[in-house]
């Protein structure tokens, strides 16, 4: 009986990582959960008085805003924000049923409501709160058809609501920082293991047929990618997860080595399993097949799989060792002294050490000498994550030395203080939120006069669908990208909610267990699909019609010819009035992230090369802007890659710089992670041979981001490689910084380059060419 449960509880323990890895934080599941709890709590309060299923729909919806509309991290501005929701809800549905007589001015007054609640915006998180609490209840207020006599009734079931939301938030389901950046490591090291499992996996098909081994291939690019978001995750979270900054400074680093440690062992796996070293695993979203080499309009190569490089035995030895490292990263005990898991991250650790590594060739060995430094960082991830910091005397001497140079990168880091850079904030018609103020009051217009065409009644809905194709979008292409999912997502939805009210009938309380699934379903997915919420809450909405007796197949008709207005009206607006085109958004990001790209790679080669000007500087804060900064170019550029978008070289070449720039960030974080071991390193030294290669990167980086601030002249520089520039002087051996950092700042370099051809911008030997023509 004991060992069937232990067996149950480690099934458990599996089955939970692998959802907290699918799930970083539970932030999906918490937001759910405490939506479904508010408005349980709500709809019970609310029956127990016995009042009608009109303030139990407004009850409900109130509930379900009071929960969602609040984003910030720190309870106590939780509970303050809303406080401040209530009596904004109690004036919004007190304007929406005081004007309900007037049309005019209702719907003048709506209008200055939507500029107001998107304006608000840049007072941060608490205006955006506020405004959209505003906005939405005014909203239910209209949904509910209030009225002056209604009103006590309505201002009863508001008060309920937001009580219920505050216990639901602070009793039921609470969040604090420091659990959700708990959550987020817990999901860190799952995810991590995920990917050495993936690693192992791939070693294990060396020589298995080619769909087999790309299907790996691809689940290795998955899970790597998935580890990516989640240490990006944790990066937001730290400022108001941990005690001090020292901490949240640590635990910085030691996320940070743990992600290139496993890029730079899978870069490396594939290196040695092909016969041609592509480094298709920094391509933190599914590549496309169009890029795999080759710049747009150029032809495109695929390196092939040869025959497995390792001999038996010494595939059966990586394949173990890597089953180690994943037994180190899965197995949290709070003791490692005596016992087999101490022997594994000794014989791990020995790998950093040459005469450790097996006689097989120099891939094979670069292979076994990633495992010993990602065993390093994973030693290093679980002193900050869990606090082993107890000598043993089962330690090796490459474990004892590991330790030491953990303990001095922390009291290096604990010293270090940090700057932070303010930005001038745009004003008047460039911030964005004064922009978008316009532009949603301009298309709620435009969808007001429209939907009074088609509905003097529910013209609202229109309203609602263009007030939030411009929520979280900042260009022309996201707003119509979006306003077609919402269409998408609606129409479907209408089809789910004539199956569910056909089921539910008159059946009031089975109608709310419904609602409540689909509220669940869309808060949940959320994240993930705008077109999955917006059919949960349109199948939603066709159980609210069916609890307040207005159900008919004309009204969800109705429903989805206003949505698809109220998308049109959007898109109208963000057209023409003040448009931000996606091309200008996209290449503002880009100039962001090639200027962080120029600031990571400056700093860390300035450290590498030993520079005595060089300025101190945070290289893991640089990099994490970088990350920042990439992930932001990713997004805007989702417009131009969507399946539906009709300009296919344009798509082509995004997707291609996309990759190009994910391949140039993992090398400029390895640069990174490398130039701050260098200060309190006693086995490797700084090489001045590196300034040179660091100037031409930072050259290359200057042509390319005045290129996209309108400069024509200049040419990128790509002639000899990085590497043949460091060949003279003094050959490079294992204990130089240059040995170790050289495929990274060659990488970086091609990515550099590479990047001219799709930005426009001519290469010297182009130029050269051209000349002698």
């Amino acid at each position: 009986m004991t060992k069937a449960r232990q067996g149950i509880a480690a099934v458990w323990v599996r089955l939970w990582d692998g959802y907290a890895a699918s799930d970083p934080g539970l932030l999906r599941l918490t937001a759910a959960l405490r939506t479904v709890g508010s408005i349980v709590l709500t709809l019970a309060v609310l029956a127990a008085f016995g009042l009608p299923a009109s303030l139990l729909v407004a009850g409900a919806m109130a509930a379900m805003v009071a929960t969602f509309a609040i984003t910030e991290p720190l309870p106590r501005d939780q509970a303050v924000t809303l406080a401040l929701g209530l009596p904004t809800a109690l004036l919004a549905v007190t304007l929406g049923a005081l004007l309900d007589p007037y049309v005019i001015v209702g719907d003048l007054t709506f209008l200055a409501l939507i500029f107001a609640a998107v304006y608000v915006r840049r007072f941060g998180d608490r205006g955006t709160s506020l405004g959209l609490i505003g906005f939405q209840i005014y909203f239910v207020s209209l949904f509910v058809h209030a009225r002056m006599a209604l009103l006590p009734h309505l201002y009863a079931t508001l008060v309920i609501a937001v009580c219920c939301a505050a216990v639901a938030r602070f009793a039921l389901v609470p969040a604090t920082p420091e659990r959700t950046l708990s959550q987020l490591r817990r999901a860190f090291r799952a995810r991590l293991a995920q990917v050495v499992q993936a690693q192992e996996e791939l070693v294990g098909e060396a020589g298995a047929p080619g769909d087999q081994s790309d299907k790996t291939l691809d689940d290795l690019r998955r899970q790597t990618a998935r580890l990516h978001e989640c240490a990006l995750m944790i990066q937001g979270r730290l400022e108001t997860g941990t005690r001090d900054e020292a901490t949240a400074a640590v635990l910085q680093r030691r996320i940070a080595d743990a992600e290139i440690a496993a890029e730079r062992l899978g870069v490396l796996l594939l290196k040695s399993r092909h016969r041609q070293g592509v480094d298709t695993l920094t391509l933190h979203l599914p590549p496309a097949p169009e890029l795999s080499a080759a710049a747009p309009g150029t032809t495109a190569t695929t390196a092939t799989p040869a025959e497995s490089p390792f001999e038996d035995e010494t595939t059966r030895r990586l394949r173990r060792d890597l089953r180690g490292l994943h037994l180190l990263i899965t197995r949290a005990a709070p003791d490692d002294r005596g016992t087999g898991l101490a022997v594994v991250r000794n014989r791990l650790l020995g790998y950093r050490d040459d005469e450790n590594l097996p006689q097989a060739s120099l891939a094979v060995q670069d292979v076994f000498r990633a495992i010993g430094e990602a065993a390093r960082a994973v030693l290093g991830l679980r002193v900050a994550l869990d606090g082993l910091q107890v000598e043993s005397e089962d330690d090796s001497p490459e474990t004892i030395r590991s330790r030491e140079e953990l303990e001095a990168e922390d009291v290096s880091m604990a010293s270090m203080e940090r700057a932070a850079e303010e930005e001038p904030e745009p004003t008047g018609l460039d911030r964005p939120t004064t922009r978008s103020a316009f532009q949603v009051t301009v298309g709620s217009a435009l969808a007001i006069a429209g939907g009074e065409l088609l509905s003097t009644q529910r013209w609202y809905w229109a309203v609602l669908t263009c007030w939030v194709v411009f929520l979280n979008t900042s260009s022309t292409g996201e707003i119509l990208v979006k306003g077609y999912r919402r269409v998408l997502g609606t129409i479907t939805g209408v089809v789910a909610g004539l199956v569910l009210a056909g089921l539910v009938g008159h059946h009031t309380w089975i109608a709310f267990v419904f609602v409540l699934v689909c509220v669940f379903g869309a808060f949940f997915t959320a994240p993930l699909s705008y077109v999955l919420m917006s059919f949960f809450i349109t199948a939603m909405l066709g159980l609210l019609y069916t609890l307040l007796n207005t159900y008919s197949l004309a009204v969800l008709e109705l429903r989805v010819e206003e949505t698809a207005l109220g998308a049109a009206c959007g898109m109208i607006a963000a057209l023409l009035v003040l448009p931000v085109r996606t091309h200008h958004r996209t290449d503002q990001q880009l100039r962001e992230v090639l200027s962080r790209l120029s600031d990571v790679s400056r700093a860390a080669v300035d450290q590498l090369s030993g520079r005595p000007e060089a300025p101190e500087a945070d290289l893991l804060d640089l990099a994490r802007e970088l990350d920042t900064a990439l992930d932001d170019f990713r997004r805007s550029t989702r417009p131009l890659t969507h399946p539906i978008t009709p300009l296919r070289v344009r798509r082509r070449t995004a997707r291609y710089i996309v990759a190009l720039l994910e391949t140039c960030a993992y090398h400029a974080r390895s640069l990174a992670a490398t130039a701050e071991l260098v200060p309190s390193s006693t086995r490797i030294a700084a090489d001045p041979r590196l300034a040179q290669a660091g100037e031409r990167i930072e050259r290359n980086l200057r042509v390319l981001i005045g290129r996209l601030e309108g400069e024509q002249s200049g040419t990128v520089e790509s002639g000899a490689s990085v590497a043949a520039s460091l060949v003279p002087g003094e050959p490079l051996g294992p204990g130089t910084v240059a040995f170790r950092v050289l495929r990274h700042v060659q990488r970086l370099d091609e990515g550099v380059v590479g990047l001219a051809r799709p930005l426009g911008v001519p290469t010297d030997g182009e130029r050269s060419r051209r000349t002698a023509a």
